[in-house]
């Protein structure tokens, strides 16, 4: 009844005004003024803008992030590797700062054509192996190192629906929802809405599975958890969008447990603070080329 009160609510509101409705042209152009916050980032056409080379550390495994919520699931699951005791999983975590543009380098281009975060190169193998797309880089760090990732053939499989379910679902927190609460020029009300309603109802699919199970996709914790908690996680803890008396998380009690248990895992700890460039100085770790560094070069370290 909520719901189908809210679409009344909307349909009611497309009919008023009609004369201040935008009508779309025949054919859109590019503006400056499209994209609100990122406007001077989005552009509707992909290739690299400047020329210069991505930097390559010491380790095996390169990383080129920033601390967003697609971007701290890789550096959680490295930590999480490490913490099991796998020393090919040791990084180098350079800071791509996606506000200033440093995704449209051609050295990152090629590493990434759709110039994204994260963008991790495996330099451990006999030609060194680019992998782009955050699920995609989840999936290949659990089958190298046979971690995170179910055994038997159900357990995988359910394992990979929620990791693809997150990969589907994301878009219309972060573009949609996120987008237009936190970030537009001015706020839509109808859009606001539309992306609220599709979030809440995703945020109760997690609630009604960890009902039954302790992580997403059984009794275990999985690189599905890292990937689904780095969004839907962070956003019930208030950690995302400060949005989370606005969509009123606290009836969420499954999903609210769940990502409280895995906030504190030492790896994920650890993991938030790379390339994070916000919050507390000392949880701020723009560049990680050693265990060390979350200690010695954390941003309150360096700005004494």
């Amino acid at each position: 009844m909520r719901y189908l009160s809210l679409f009344k609510t909307t349909e009611k509101d497309l009919k008023m005004n009609q004369s201040n409705d935008y009508v779309p042209p025949k054919m859109w152009v590019h503006t400056s003024q499209n994209g609100g916050t990122f406007a001077n980032i989005n552009k509707p056409t992909a290739g690299s803008l400047y020329e210069e080379t991505l930097p390559v550390g010491k380790h095996p495994l390169q990383l080129y992030s920033m601390g967003t919520p697609n971007g701290i699931k890789i550096s959680i699951m490295l930590e999480e590797l490490l913490a099991l005791g796998h020393t090919g999983a040791e990084y180098d975590a350079w800071l791509c700062r996606i506000h200033k543009g440093e995704q449209f380098s051609s050295g990152f281009v090629e590493a990434n054509p759709n110039s994204k975060i994260p963008v991790l190169i495996d330099h451990s193998v006999k030609t060194p192996q680019r992998i782009f797309e955050s699920g995609a880089i989840l999936f290949y760090l659990a089958e190298k190192f046979g971690e995170l990732l179910p055994t038997t053939f159900e357990g995988r499989t359910e394992c990979l629906s929620w990791l693809f379910w997150q990969m589907g679902s994301a878009p219309y927190l972060g573009g949609g929802f996120g987008h237009f609460y936190k970030y537009a020029p001015k706020k839509i009300e109808y859009a606001i809405d539309r992306f609220t309603m599709e979030t809440k109802r995703q945020l109760d699919v997690l609630d009604h599975r960890l009902d039954k199970e302790s992580y997403i996709s059984g009794p275990k914790y999985t690189i599905a958890d890292i990937a689904i908690w780095s969004w839907y996680g962070q956003l019930v803890l208030g950690q995302l969008y400060d949005a989370d008396k606005f969509l009123n998380v606290t009836i969420y009690k499954n999903v609210i447990a769940w990502a409280e248990k895995i906030n504190h895992r030492n790896a994920v700890i650890r993991g938030k603070m790379v390339n994070r460039t916000s919050g507390d100085l000392d949880t701020q770790l723009h560049e990680r080329h050693s265990s060390s560094d979350f200690e010695l070069r954390n941003e309150a370290v360096l700005r004494k």
